[in-house]
């Protein structure tokens, strides 16, 4: 079985919100200097379940696949330090700022050209945007049956099965195989690259392509799907006043009337 699990590389999501850096003429967010970019979260545990099936079925391929600048390779090796077997970086600096829409066909292109691909796993959500569509995307354009948010998955027999996490529960659901899976924090931590594993990676195969590569055209994902016309950091205004009464409980009906006239009670 050849699994294609799909990771990006995201700003640290452990940074304080007032630290990160809002370029408006861009429209990008930055972390401050001196903090490295990492893996999204949710993505390293869609590599952690694309390793747990491997290794239950004692064979097949996980190939770890990001769009990105070069720095982005760091989040690949680390995927491969986990025990993935190889990775492909799509690299085109025609490619960058793409919307979810645009990544979702760079990915797709991406497994058309590898051909023999049985499963792509995806984290539920990036922690950068916390949009979460890229994988239905992914499915629609592959024509692939999509299983989202999913706490545990297993595959055989032509099928996979997963558990859903639903807001009220959970729900057991079977697909055909070839399929897309979304994979939730609830799946458990991924697992830490030992230093052998880490000098391993070091050695394994990263595949690099262009957008010519995939016969995809940068003019036609370009802001295709989504406009983005402004990012900034909200701005918290506090106002404050104090309610003066002779006692306690003559404060206190006067805070009442206050909140209800603001419709707050």
């Amino acid at each position: 079985m050849h699994i294609v699990v799909c990771v990006k590389q995201v700003p640290d999501y452990e940074t304080p919100a007032p630290q990160l850096r809002v370029d408006d003429a861009t429209k990008t967010v930055s972390a401050p200097p001196g903090v490295a970019p990492v893996v999204s979260q949710f993505d390293a545990i869609a590599v952690e379940a694309a390793l747990r099936i491997k290794e239950a079925q004692g064979d097949g391929q996980v190939t770890i696949v990001t769009v990105g600048p070069d720095g982005a390779r760091e989040v690949i090796k680390q995927a491969l330090a986990m025990g993935a077997d190889e990775g492909i970086l799509v690299n085109d600096p025609a490619l960058t700022g793409l919307d979810s829409f645009g990544t979702a066909h760079v990915l797709a292109a991406v497994v058309r050209k590898l051909g023999d691909v049985t499963l792509v796993f995806c984290g539920r959500q990036a922690t950068d945007w916390d949009m979460g569509v890229v994988p239905a995307g992914i499915g629609e354009l592959l024509g692939w049956p999509i299983v989202s948010i999913v706490k545990s998955v297993t595959a055989e027999n032509g099928k996979v099965q997963a558990e859903r996490v639903l807001t009220d529960g959970f729900q057991k659901v079977e697909s055909e195989l070839p399929a897309v899976v979304s994979v939730s924090n609830e799946l458990g931590e991924p697992r830490y690259p030992q230093l052998r594993q880490i000098m391993l990676a070091a050695r394994k195969q990263v595949t690099n392509y262009a957008a010519g590569d995939l016969g995809v055209d940068p003019d036609e994902l370009s802001g295709a799907g989504l406009t983005l016309e402004k990012i900034y950091k909200p701005v918290y205004e506090l106002q404050t006043e104090f309610v003066e009464a002779d006692s306690p409980q003559e404060a206190g009906a006067q805070l009442a009337v206050r909140l209800r006239e603001a419709k707050i009670i």
